[in-house]
Order: structure tokens, then C-alpha cells, then sequence
């Protein structure tokens, strides 16, 4: 049952209104604003009906308190001095609505109802906001697109486990991110995660780096190191490209994998670990494997859960949510008022092919509002391979015959017409002044081309 302070400084004005309401609502009551407030310290109070005048104090000040409770009622203001100033004041100030008395119950009750309904279509409203958003969205990675619903579900069913994760897919596709997520809503939210790319180190400096050196292990080992494992102990270890890891190195893996203990190189120590793994690659491990390359066993134990991302062009209802995000994010780092893409723009965006993924994505937005002075970024603001144009040839002798037959004068007049369009944002007036022609005279051109 929703609850009502009746707040007024006449006995027969707060217990009329008790009455009246008391059968459907829990109902308290006050005169002065001392007891009011103690009621909303100590009540989760939905609705507040408080008098203007409250004898030398001001039922305004109440509704002002009021607001700033963590979870603040609805107010509704009653007075004897009704004024159209002074219901715009109290709803300047916060109160859903204005009565002037004498009042009339039935219609107060209503306007209580519709003021409930309303909050609670809003806090509904909210709550779906939010499921939508955790839809789209988890720890940075963004998709709506059925591709993307399975990752998500995967994450978030064995972020909280301690199994070892494989993500494969693409480059550029976010695999980094997925390991990052899996940490963040894992139970080890505080501890480390340790990043190490495999392919950008030797075998010999691979080893080093995962499991740490004893000093005099090895030329040049001065000091004693410890390891990337060792580091991740109570956190996540994440192995970007483990496909290239070399055979000796996946033993020592395995090892500790299965036994969860290491030993430094050049070392006789066992040294316990707990560390939760999550590798990733773009290449076919199982291809690997039959070709000799990659450990069977290893595969199985890195393979528990596996988590394949789609490519881009496979999910291309994810472009505008991604293009959108990027563009916010470069436009405030570049510190521009640029606030969405042209029509043109997004098009282009939404029908390229990406091989390069999300990154290709991210790396076209960013030059995108780099290159635009406006509000908007337009197609000539993107990189020129996302466009489709080609370079120029050096000089006119390296034209092919059949690429100036399509050099034509009406051709060249439609492409330079889009250009002004694009470059002022469909906008025909500025379009024509760029041409140097009339707007009648555009007009009268973009239809000849219709």
C-alpha cells in the first residue's frame, strides 16, 4: 500500500483528508514542518500533500527537503492563495502539481492515482533502459545484433566460474576486450589482470616473461625476474595469440596448467599459483594441432570454454551503436562539437566489408573527427578506402583508354553536386553558394538527375 503525509496546519483540513484516504493508502499526518520531517526520516513516504502556509512557516521549504531524500515523494502543494504565480513557483521548485482549497477530495485522489501511475510507468521505464543497455552493452563491448547475444550470455555465465577460456575469432574482432570483461564480472574484480602478447616475443623471452628467471639463468639474466603467471597470482592471465607459442614453452604451460605450480627458468623452486587463464588466437588451433604445431592436450585444457566473436560484416546492425560510441569518445578527447554522422556517412559505414573489424571501425571515426570542423562527420570526412576511391593515376599516361570513356561532362557535374551536398550537410542553399550557381538552378539539376 502506497503511503501519504498529509502535511497542514488545520486539525479539521488534516483529518478530513485521513479520512478520506485512509482506505486505500497508509496515511500520516503533521502540522509543522519538524514533524514532517521527521516522518520522511524515518518513512519511505510516496506522496506528500503539504499546505502553502504552514502558520509562519512555508510549505515550500518542506518540498525542497523532501527532493533531496534518496528516494523523494511526490509533492503536491494545497493552498488558500491560489495564484497562477504561485503554482508556477512550486512546480519551478519541484512539486508534481497545485490544489487550491477548498478542496475537493475526489479529484485530489485522482490527481494522487495519475501522479503513482506516472512515477511508476517512469521507474518502469527505467528498469527497462537499463536491461536494454546490459543487452547492448558488457564491460565496454557493444552489440545488439543476434551474433553478439551468445557472447554476452558465454560471459557472463563463466565470468564467475574459474574455468579457462578460449576466445577465437578474427583480428581486430575484441578479444582483448572479452578477456577484460571476463575479469571485471568475475569474483577477482580487484585483483590483477596480467596481458601478455605471445607473438611479439622470442621463445626464449616468451618463457622468460610467463614464468620468470632465477639470476645467472641465462646471458644476461643480472637479476632474478619474476614471471607474468606469478604476478597474475589471485587474478587473470590473459595470453593474446597463444597460437604462437613454441613447443617447449606449451609443455612448461601444460604443466602448470594441470598442476598449478611453476618453476622459474633456471630455477628448482615450485611455486604455487592460483591464476584464472584466458587465452585468445586467430589462427585454427585445431588445424595446428594436426599439423604437429600445437599440443593436443595443451587445446583440450585451454579449450573448457570457448567464445568465437564474430567478424564486423557479420554483424553490421552493430555499426551504428559502435560508430555512435567511438565518434562520442573522439569528439571529447579531441575536444570538437561533433555530435553524430550524415545519412551518406552511415551508409557507407554500414555496407563496407571491415576487414579490419571493430579496429578498422574504431580507426576510420577517429580520422573521421579529426577531419571535420562542424557538428557532423560527413563522407568526405572518412578515410578514403572506406569511401572506395582509388588514387589518381601519376599522369595522364597511365590512364586506360576504357577508364577515360567514363569521363563525361554530366557524370563529373552529378559527382560535384553530391560533393557540395555532402560537404554542407544536405543543406542546398550553402550547396548552390559553394557552386556558384542558384538554388533554383540546383534544384532544377537534381531533378534532371532523378
Amino acid at each position: 500500500m502506497n503511503t501519504i503525509l498529509i502535511v497542514d496546519d488545520e486539525k479539521n483540513t488534516r483529518e478530513g483528508l485521513r479520512l478520506s484516504l485512509e482506505d486505500e493508502f497508509d496515511v500520516y499526518i503533521s502540522s509543522n514542518i519538524k514533524g514532517a520531517k521527521d516522518v520522511l526520516e524515518n518513512e519511505i513516504i510516496d506522496v506528500l500533500v503539504t499546505d502553502l502556509r504552514l502558520g509562519a512557516e512555508d510549505g515550500m521549504e518542506l518540498i525542497e527537503l523532501a527532493l533531496q531524500l534518496p528516494q523523494p515523494p511526490i509533492s503536491i502543494m494545497m493552498t488558500a492563495y491560489g495564484s497562477v504565480d504561485t503554482a508556477v513557483e512550486a512546480m519551478k521548485r519541484g512539486a508534481y502539481h497545485f490544489v487550491t482549497k477548498p478542496l475537493n477530495i475526489d479529484q485530489l485522489e485522482i490527481l494522487i492515482k495519475r501522479a503513482l501511475n506516472t512515477r511508476s510507468l517512469k521507474e518502469e521505464n527505467s528498469q527497462l533502459k537499463k536491461q536494454v543497455q546490459k543487452k547492448f552493452t558488457i564491460s565496454n563491448i557493444l552489440g545488439k545484433s543476434p551474433a553478439m547475444q551468445p557472447v554476452f550470455e558465454t560471459i557472463e555465465q563463466v565470468a564467475s566460474s574459474k574455468a579457462t577460456v578460449l576466445i577465437d575469432g578474427e583480428n581486430g574482432t575484441g578479444k582483448e576486450l572479452v578477456a577484460k570483461a571476463i575479469h571485471n564480472l568475475s569474483g577477482r574484480p580487484k585483483s590483477k589482470l596480467i596481458t601478455v602478447h605471445c607473438a611479439a616475443l622470442s621463445p626464449q623471452l616468451l618463457e622468460s616473461e610467463l614464468f620468470g628467471h632465477e639470476k645467472g639463468a641465462f646471458t644476461g639474466a643480472t637479476e632474478k625476474r619474476i614471471g607474468r603467471i606469478e604476478q597474475a597470482d589471485g587474478g587473470t592471465l590473459f595470453l593474446d595469440e597463444i597460437g604462437e607459442i613454441d613447443s617447449s614453452t606449451q609443455v612448461k604451460l601444460l604443466r602448470a596448467l594441470g598442476e598449478r605450480t611453476i618453476e622459474r627458468v633456471g630455477g628448482n623452486k615450485t611455486i604455487k599459483i592460483d591464476v584464472r587463464l584466458v587465452a585468445a588466437t586467430n589462427k585454427n588451433i585445431p588445424e595446428l594441432v594436426s599439423e604437429g604445431k600445437f599440443r593436443e592436450d595443451l587445446y583440450y585444457r585451454l579449450n573448457v570454454v570457448k567464445i568465437t566473436l564474430p567478424p564486423l560484416r557479420m554483424r553490421s546492425e552493430d555499426i551504428p551503436l559502435l560508430a555512435t560510441a567511438f565518434l562520442k569518445e573522439f569528439a571529447e578527447e579531441n575536444n570538437k562539437p561533433i555530435k553524430d554522422l550524415s545519412n551518406d556517412a552511415m551508409r557507407v559505414l554500414i555496407e563496407h566489408q571491415w576487414p579490419g573489424n571493430v579496429r578498422e571501425l574504431r580507426t576510420a571515426i577517429e580520422h573521421g573527427v579529426v577531419m571535420s570542423n562542424g557538428t557532423k562527420i560527413t563522407l568526405r570526412h572518412l578515410p578514403a578506402a572506406i569511401r572506395g576511391e582509388t588514387p589518381m593515376p601519376k599522369d595522364k599516361h597511365q590512364m586506360k583508354e576504357e577508364d577515360s570513356q567514363t569521363f563525361n561532362l554530366a557524370q563529373m557535374e552529378s559527382q560535384l553536386i553530391a560533393s557540395a551536398l555532402s560537404h554542407t550537410d544536405e543543406n542546398r542553399t550553402e550547396a548552390a553558394k559553394l557552386l556558384g550557381i542558384s538554388r533554383r538552378t540546383l534544384q532544377r539539376k537534381l531533378k534532371e538527375t532523378q
